[in-house]
């Protein structure tokens, strides 16, 4: 076994790899995760602003 087909054989071990992640990212049943998790940023935000003002009415005072 000479170096061109451990090249040959790494480069469809690749390859096979990306359409394996691909397929699995856009597959049907993943879709509700990714959604859930593209909304995570979005999750915290009224707590956080509902904390803040909590806070500044503490320094205030």
């Amino acid at each position: 076994m000479d170096i061109n087909t451990f090249r040959g054989l790494a480069t469809i071990f690749a390859m096979v790899a990306f359409i394996g992640i691909c397929l699995w990212a856009y597959s049907h049943r993943r879709k509700k995760d990714f959604d859930e998790a593209a909304n995570l940023p979005f999750a915290d935000e009224p707590e956080k602003k509902q904390g803040n003002t909590q806070e500044m009415s503490r320094d205030r005072d």
